[in-house]
């Protein structure tokens, strides 16, 4: 493989020399890749013979000893094959907002990678955003109360009223709920017979493991009611109550955030963004703690697949705010 170049402020770009099997080129330049990735946080392989879930498959193979299930899940996605997702499945006008993945949990993946198999007519591009650069772009109050407090992310599960918890615990089971929340240190309450609370309290903010730089590192931003365009949120909060919603976030101390303070956090992933267009058959290893990803709104067809690498759960707590 070699560099051909890099996207400023994203990815390092590697294409094919002496073969074009990308699994077969990664097992010969593993550490490498490694080295890259570490010092860009993303690294794109393009013009590689990637043309179906079965090769990506066997690239996440190549890529890492580890692939993770998508378990208590926040958006709706679909398997397609051994430890392969479709990315998150909202209607093409929709834009995804930069995150980190699974930042709300207390264990998440380290890396994450993603497939183009069938590129959008128009825009569709997964957007990256340096955490460092977000990180430096905020308020150092801001960062102190994230690492202080935590966030705690309160969901409200319902029938037909964002995901199931059928589907975010992938089981039938309230025994099955039950003992996901024991084992990952959740709150669960069932209001009625159909309604079920959930309230987690997560790191702020993280530590790289290998560079040891701390980084912004929830979704606050996502999950707060702030979030919604403003008549949903009317509407949401005028059925339910403020303290019903289907999902919102506070610090881990149950302190509201301040008018604005999400604003600027939203803005910080905003002015770090980077992006470039897909091509069919494009594979994008990303570093999950020191990239954010997002989706930009598409038309055509668009088909991207990924997959997740490498729990990580930060020392001394199950994932929970360090004090």
């Amino acid at each position: 493989m070699k560099e051909t170049l890099t996207i400023e402020g994203g990815p390092v770009v590697l294409a094919p020399t002496d073969t074009r099997d990308l699994p077969q080129a990664l097992a010969g330049h593993r550490e490498e890749t490694e080295t890259l990735l570490t010092r860009h946080g993303a690294v794109l392989f393009r013009g590689f013979d990637m043309g179906t879930p079965e090769d990506f498959v066997c690239f996440g193979h190549a890529a890492s000893e580890t692939r993770l299930a998508y378990t208590y899940r926040s958006t709706p996605r679909s398997t397609v094959t051994d430890g392969v997702f479709t990315t998150t499945e909202y209607p093409a006008d929709q834009e995804i907002a930069l995150h980190c993945e699974n930042a709300y949990q207390r264990t998440w993946p380290r890396k994450l990678a993603f497939f183009c198999h069938t590129a959008a007519t128009t825009g569709g591009e997964t957007p990256l955003a340096d955490l460092r650069k977000v990180t430096a772009a905020l308020d150092s109050g801001l960062l102190r109360r994230f690492e202080r407090h935590g966030v705690r992310y309160i969901r409200h599960y319902r029938p037909h009223i964002d995901l199931p918890w059928q589907t975010v615990f992938q089981t039938d089971s309230r025994e099955g709920v039950a003992a996901y929340c024991a084992d990952h240190g959740i709150d669960h309450t069932w209001l009625d017979d159909t309604t079920l609370r959930t309230a987690q309290t997560s790191q702020g903010v993280a530590h790289h493991p290998l560079t040891g730089e701390r980084v912004v590192f929830n979704q606050a931003h996502l999950f707060h009611s702030s979030n919604l365009p403003p008549e949903t949120a009317r509407a949401l909060t005028s059925l339910y109550g403020p303290e019903g919603l289907p999902r919102n976030a506070t610090y881990g101390d149950g302190t509201p955030f301040a008018a604005g303070e999400l604003a600027t956090v939203r803005e910080a992933f905003a002015g770090a963004q980077v992006a470039f267009p897909w091509q069919a058959g494009d594979v994008l290893l990303v570093d999950n703690m020191r990239m954010a990803h997002g989706r930009r709104p598409y038309t055509g067809p668009r088909r991207v697949l990924a997959t997740l690498m490498e729990a990580h759960t930060p020392a001394g707590h199950r994932g929970g705010p360090a004090h």
